[in-house]
């Protein structure tokens, strides 16, 4: 059932920044979302990104965080993670879009001859494949509103062709879009002022690129006072009632409570001319973060990773986890590892009283040492252990060198002359040597192993999770695991390659070569993550 007032069609709402980066954009389009879709409405989010890389595949993760992947494959911005997190939707690739990609596009339009000769621009032709791929989000004209939001901040010489789709959009559906500008307020403590010229400079930006934004959200580490918004409506024409607190919060998951107490959601309705049919239904969302805030148990779990400098860089692992300790009214007490800086010397030093290990993502050689000696660890311990990607990789490398006895024992990506093969490129693969189309990339079936830990804690035979990574169990060496004890719990029913591993006589040691802290959502944690924080905790009370 739709709720729209005069013309159907897909509602546009562009979410820009100034001042700074970093402001929470994401955050900001992602609440507003879940606003409009506990009302009823159907929502997509998009995120446009001024690089000029095609993806994210390649991207540091010091600079930009992890790299999301989706379920049809794209490598993707982590905002894309926040998206699916508050709005429980699945996000694909026409929900990331960069100016890499829609440079590529137009050069690749062109060498076909699709521009029949002319002169190809910045504008008509590049603003004209950010609008297509702006309107491919809203699924065919089947959403009710599309989020998208503009990266990078407004004035940056990357940004322009965005900002000028924006513009263009605006002026040929004035009555479908609408424009969300997030600014900053500085205080200063020497005068102990609040500060709106940035917001009224920032404003300014972007009227000279010819876009007026409908409404301002202005982020904020102090209240504002009703003065002060009213001075901003009055010098950045908007009204009073468009001028929407952000204030810095305890959890970016209370963003979408308190911007519903601002208004956010009436202020686009309104300028829509649009009405709902109820309030907000955030009751599931409400409970969620009254558990997180009332809980009363403790749990300690230590991630090993290469990145761990970067906060961003396991994202959504670190939400993840949240979501599954907050299920089980516990508090999580995440410590990060440096896993070039572990070693067989100070691991007992390190991750001695922890109540669980979880062993990251990555690739390459840097810190699979100490991924191994963390993943040792663990199973001399028998300690709780969740392995991810190379995580698992690393434990069953390990497990391979010191209990099967290949003391050689490794993965052809550190060591493509080792004796004993344990991870190989898939034989399909093989053949794209020196290509990026080597990546198993998206979601993939994985049948369950019955009466395994997997199989309990999904609750069913057969999982879709996603993957991003390159190499495989060797299943040549299938046969000599299990008589070992190692236990492949999950398979591929398609190719046979391994999902996941398991330690049947440890109390919950599971490694998976895919990613499910990528499905794990606020209102549906991911099972995995619910196991592995479960049995953590058991262990604390066990100690």
């Amino acid at each position: 059932m739709k709720y729209r007032t005069g013309m159907v069609k897909t509602k546009y709402i562009f979410i820009t920044g100034g001042v700074s980066s970093s402001l929470g954009k994401g955050i900001t389009a992602s609440s507003l979302g879940k606003l409009l879709q506990a009302r009823g409405f159907k929502v997509s989010l998009q995120k446009l990104d001024p690089y000029v890389n095609v993806n994210s595949g390649m991207l540091n993760p010091y600079e930009q965080g992890e790299c999301f992947v989706t379920e049809d494959g794209c490598e993707a911005d982590m905002d894309l993670g926040h998206y699916e997190r508050f709005l429980d939707f699945c996000a694909t690739r026409d929900s990331n879009v960069t100016t890499g990609r829609i440079y590529q596009t137009v050069i690749q339009k062109e060498r076909r001859g699709d521009y029949l000769g002319k002169t190809v621009q910045v504008v008509p032709h590049i603003t004209d494949e950010i609008k297509r791929c702006i309107k491919l989000a809203s699924a065919g004209g089947d959403c009710d509103f599309v989020i998208t939001e503009v990266g990078g901040t407004v004035g940056d010489i990357e940004s322009h062709p965005f900002v000028e789709s924006v513009r263009q959009l605006k002026w040929e559906m004035p009555d479908a879009c609408l424009c969300v500008h997030l600014t900053y307020v500085p205080y200063l403590a020497a005068s102990k002022e609040l500060k709106t010229k940035p917001t009224q400079h920032s404003v300014k930006v972007l009227l000279e690129a010819g876009v007026q934004p409908d409404i301002l959200v202005l982020r904020t580490e102090h209240k504002l006072p009703k003065e002060l918004k009213r001075k901003v409506a009055l010098f950045c024409n908007v009204g009073e009632s468009s001028v929407v607190e952000a204030i810095d919060l305890p959890s970016i998951y209370e963003a979408p409570l308190k911007l519903r107490d601002e208004g956010l959601d009436l202020a686009v309705l309104n300028r829509f001319g649009m009405t709902s049919p109820h309030e907000p239904d955030l009751e599931s969302w409400t409970s969620f973060i009254h558990r997180m805030k009332s809980a009363t148990g403790v749990v300690r779990v230590g991630l090993v990773g290469k990145y761990v400098e970067s906060p961003d860089a396991y994202k959504s692992i670190g939400e993840a986890l949240v979501h599954a300790a907050t299920y089980l009214n516990c508090r999580m007490e995440l410590s990060l590892f440096q896993a070039d800086q572990m070693s067989e010397e100070n691991v007992v030093r390190k991750l001695e009283g922890l109540d669980a290990v979880l062993v990251a993502p990555g690739f390459g050689q840097r810190g699979e040492k100490g991924k191994i000696v963390a993943a040792k660890y663990a199973r001399l311990k028998n300690l709780p252990f969740l392995g991810i990607g190379l995580g698992m990789q690393c434990a069953v490398v390990e497990f391979a060198r010191n209990v099967v006895g290949f003391f050689d024992a490794e993965s052809k990506e550190m060591n493509p002359q080792t004796e004993h093969p344990i991870f190989d490129l898939m034989t399909e693969e093989k053949s794209h040597l020196g290509t990026d189309g080597t990546m198993r990339l998206g979601a993939y079936d994985c049948q369950l192993k019955k009466g395994s830990l997997a199989y309990e804690m999904y609750g069913t035979e057969v999982v879709r999770e996603r993957h991003r990574h390159r190499y495989e169990f060797n299943n040549s060496y299938k046969e000599v695991f299990e008589r070992a004890g190692m236990s492949f719990s999950g398979i591929n029913p398609q190719s046979g390659l391994v999902e996941i591993i398991e330690l049947p006589h440890l109390k919950w040691f599971v490694g998976t070569q895919f990613h499910p802290e990528f499905k794990s959502t606020v209102l549906h944690p991911h099972p995995l993550f619910v196991g592995f924080v479960k049995a953590a905790i058991e262990n604390r009370q066990e100690k």
